[in-house]
């Protein structure tokens, strides 16, 4: 008899919990220190009231899931599944990786942890990958093995709208970042597993789309095969008109059709965890490998 295997994987996936539902899967909610306040996304903390209080200037920082609330989902789980994967956040961008991976030492291989270097889309993709292998019959051992095969055939780049939250951040200096500004500067950035790093810098919205699709018009050809290989997403982060930013991502799904010639997969908004480094108003286009060799 085959055995039941779950798949875990938090909020930073963009998968929430009434997706989860849908899709049989588990979702741990990410905690964020707001003001002194613990909230955890999607449970207590919607995406409007999360960009609420960012632009209401609260002081915001991201925290990990509690042990203790990580082993009480598992334990949960186990009850009615023979193992399960968890696939945290890149081990680049949180420690929740690395916390997990200690957890699990203490399951006796019915618990695997899986370190693939992915966020937002394409960690919800892996997801998605997981689940495709969890019912060709792979073992939890095996799709952690896969998953971490192939965690860097993936790529992000996010075009920012502001430069104030990597200013807030320390992440360029209030000088830079008023220069940028002035100049109307939109700096791309990249998540290539590890970490969020700078890419290039565009003059205007429009230079900063032809430079993110050419990079992955060269990603597609030179890292991927070709794409039809690939899946392709966008992601956004929302602005003080909501609708405004998630029409521009449609619109962008659409330039991305004719540009690239691949549907969208996924056009989702980007986790929580990105969003307070980078602020509202953000797009990012992203892709991750096709695993159909392993099934």
């Amino acid at each position: 008899m085959a055995k039941r295997i779950a798949v875990v994987t938090d909020s930073n996936s963009g998968i929430t919990q009434a997706m989860a539902k849908e899709l049989g899967v588990y979702v741990l909610p990410m905690p964020f220190v707001i003001d002194g306040e613990t909230y955890f996304e999607d449970i207590s903390l919607s995406q409007a009231a999360f960009y609420e209080k960012l632009h209401g200037d609260a002081d915001i920082s991201t925290s990990q899931p509690a042990a203790g609330d990580v082993l009480a989902l598992w334990d949960e789980v186990l009850e009615t599944h023979d193992a399960l994967v968890h696939i945290p956040m890149s081990s680049g961008l949180s420690g929740s990786c690395a916390t997990a991976l200690a957890l699990a030492q203490d399951y006796d291989g019915r618990v695997e942890v899986v370190n693939n270097q992915r966020i937002s889309v394409t960690l919800r993709q892996a997801v998605m990958d997981a689940l495709a292998l969890a019912g060709a019959g792979k073992s939890a051992a095996e799709i952690r093995a896969i998953l971490e095969e192939v965690k860097f055939e993936s790529s992000i780049y996010i075009m920012l709208d502001t430069l104030k939250y990597l200013k807030k951040g320390g992440r360029i200096t209030p000088a830079a970042a008023a220069i940028a500004t002035v100049l109307k500067i939109k700096p791309v950035l990249q998540i290539q597993g590890e970490k969020l790093d700078a890419f290039a810098k565009a003059r205007g919205e429009k230079q900063a789309q032809t430079v993110m699709l050419d990079a992955m018009r060269k990603d597609m050809d030179r890292r991927f095969g070709g794409p039809e290989q690939l899946r392709l997403f966008v992601a956004h982060t929302h602005n003080e008109e909501a609708a405004h930013n998630e029409e521009a991502a449609r619109a962008f799904s659409a330039v991305i059709r004719g540009e690239l010639g691949l549907d969208v997969t996924y056009c989702d908004p980007l986790s929580l965890s990105v969003s307070c480094h980078i602020g509202p108003g953000a797009l990012a286009i992203a892709c991750s490998k096709k695993i159909d060799r392993f099934l």
